[in-house]
C-alpha cells in the first residue's frame, strides 16, 4: 500500500504525486519505469489505479511509451526550446546530447491547393514542393514533419541534397536564400494512425503540432511546414522581454 497518506486524495493522485517526486528526485532520464502490473503489487493498488497515475504523467510529458517495449522516464526542463527563436530540429537535438537524423519519406511536386495557396500566398495550382521527413534522435523516432516550398523558388533541389544537408543550409548555401523570420504557432492534439504509426506510440497518443511559416529578406514565404512531434519527448517554453 502507498505509506504516504495525504488527505482525502483519490488513490491514483497519490500514486501520481509519489511516482511524479521519484521522476524528479531519484530516476535518471530514459530509465525504464516498473511495469503496470509490478506497480500494481509494489503499492497494493488496482491496475486500473495505476493506468489513470501514469496516463495523468504521461499527459504533463514525465513519462514516455515505445509499442511493446514499455514506459520510460522522460527529460524534463532541461529540453525545453524557447519559442521566441526560431526552431531548429537539428539544433535543438545536438543540444540535448542526442545525434539527429532524417529520413525522407516523400519527396515530389503537387499544385497547391486552396489551403496551401492561402497560407503560402501563392496561386492554386502553382507547383510546390512536398517534402515528408521522419526525424530521429538516438534511433528515436520523434516527429513527422510535411513541408512545403515553392517550386519556382528552389527547381534545383533534390532528394540526395535533403539528404545531406539540413534544410535551412540548403536555402542559404545553395539557393541564397536569407531567412528574416519564422511565425509559428502550436497546439495539443492527439496522434493519427499513420502518424502514431511512424512515431511508434499507440494511436491517440499526445502530440504537438507545429505549424511553421518562414520568410525571406524580401518577405517572401518561403516554407510551410506542418509538424507532428511526440508529446512525450518535447517540451517548450516562450521568453518575454518587456520593452
Amino acid at each position: 500500500m502507498i505509506d504516504k497518506p495525504i488527505k482525502k486524495q483519490p488513490l491514483y493522485d497519490q500514486l501520481f504525486d509519489l511516482l511524479k517526486e521519484k521522476i524528479e528526485n531519484e530516476l535518471e532520464p530514459n530509465s525504464l519505469l516498473p511495469s503496470e502490473r509490478e506497480l500494481s503489487d509494489q503499492y497494493g493498488l488496482s491496475r486500473t489505479t495505476v493506468r489513470l497515475a501514469l496516463q495523468e504523467l504521461e499527459r504533463i510529458g514525465y513519462i514516455y511509451r515505445l509499442h511493446g517495449k514499455g514506459t520510460y522516464v522522460s527529460k524534463l526542463s532541461d529540453q525545453a526550446t524557447n519559442l521566441a527563436n526560431t526552431y531548429s530540429f537539428t539544433d535543438q537535438m545536438r543540444a540535448m546530447g542526442k545525434e539527429p537524423r532524417t529520413e525522407i519519406l516523400e519527396f515530389k511536386v503537387i499544385e497547391a491547393n486552396k489551403y496551401l495557396a492561402k497560407h503560402m500566398n501563392v496561386y492554386l495550382g502553382e507547383k510546390m514542393f512536398k517534402l515528408k521527413r521522419l526525424r530521429w534522435a538516438d534511433d528515436m523516432p520523434m516527429m513527422v514533419e510535411r513541408t512545403y516550398l515553392p517550386f519556382k523558388k528552389f527547381m534545383q533541389l533534390t532528394q540526395k541534397e535533403l539528404e545531406k544537408k539540413p534544410l535551412y543550409e540548403i536555402f542559404f548555401d545553395n539557393f541564397h536564400e536569407v531567412i528574416k523570420l519564422c511565425d509559428e504557432e502550436f497546439y495539443a492534439s492527439v496522434a493519427s494512425g499513420k502518424d502514431a504509426g511512424w512515431l511508434d506510440v499507440p494511436k491517440g497518443s499526445p502530440v504537438l503540432n507545429l505549424i511553421r511559416t518562414t520568410y525571406n529578406d524580401k518577405n517572401e514565404i518561403i516554407e510551410f511546414t506542418l509538424s507532428v512531434a511526440r508529446a512525450d519527448q518535447f517540451r517548450y517554453r516562450i521568453t518575454h522581454e518587456r520593452s
